[in-house]
């Protein structure tokens, strides 16, 4: 079960699963963008594809959404959370509603789906629990208060989630995109572009010189290591926050 999955790095990590030939549930708002993903999809790497239309931003919505992908599937044994990033902002610029949106959608998508998927990954004697979070989580990005805050809570559950379901063979890890190319990117450089006056990729490009592998990522570069923590080959892994970011932080640890 892939979250956020109709563009982006959603779609990216349904993509890998499908090239791996796995069975999907690809869920976002957008039913017709959805439809025409799982077309494209299905046809191109002969798998299943289950597409969810739902608001992951309400409790209602995420209960809708995963009775149709256990409907589907007949289970879930990987769940891919992972939901749109809340508007840059400064803090002093933020008021009540907007963190409590970001809170609803950001952690508590996280929280239902984690809490829904865990029972029936423990009775299949298994699974993996992947967070999209954000290089935000360990190294602070300037205008993303909202972002670095809540993705931040998402990094503690899957710590403590980690703990808990680990005897049951489940494991929880989180991936750290830096930056990615992707509309989210668009969005948050695209006005810091113009104010400079200069091209978006001229402002990428000046951004990429921070990166010492010299580059912006690609959303494959995220759905690669996504895939690798839902295998097997992951199986020691758990309550690990890693990013893909080509270098960006500094951080030691």
């Amino acid at each position: 079960m892939v979250c956020g999955a109709s563009s982006g790095l959603g779609l990216a990590v349904a993509e890998e699963f499908a090239r791996e030939g796995a069975r999907i549930a690809i869920c976002a708002r957008s039913a017709d963008e959805l439809e025409r993903q799982t077309a494209r999809l299905s046809s191109t790497h002969s798998v299943e594809v289950l597409p969810v239309a739902a608001d992951l931003s309400n409790a209602d919505g995420v209960n809708a959404a995963f009775t149709g992908v256990r409907n589907g599937l007949g289970g879930v044994d990987v769940l891919v959370t992972n939901a749109g990033g809340p508007p840059a902002a400064r803090f002093e610029h933020t008021n009540d509603s907007e963190w409590e949106a970001a809170f609803q959608l950001t952690l508590m998508h996280a929280v239902r789906l984690s809490r829904l998927a865990a029972p029936i990954m423990r009775q299949r004697g298994g699974g993996r629990i992947v967070n999209l979070v954000s290089i935000s989580v360990k190294q602070v990005v300037e205008n993303l208060v909202l972002s670095t805050a809540i993705r931040s809570a998402v990094v503690g559950l899957a710590k403590t989630l980690a703990m808990e379901l680990g005897p049951w063979g489940i494991t929880v890890n989180n991936v750290c995109p830096g930056y990615i190319g992707t509309k989210r990117l668009e969005s948050l450089w695209g006005g810091a572009a113009e104010k400079a006056g200069i091209t978006f990729d001229e402002y990428c490009r000046n951004q990429a010189k921070a990166i010492p592998l010299g580059r912006i990522g690609t959303p494959q570069d995220v759905a690669a290591l996504v895939v690798f923590l839902a295998s097997s080959l992951a199986s020691y892994m758990t309550g690990a926050t890693i990013q893909v970011d080509g270098g960006l932080y500094k951080g030691l640890l």
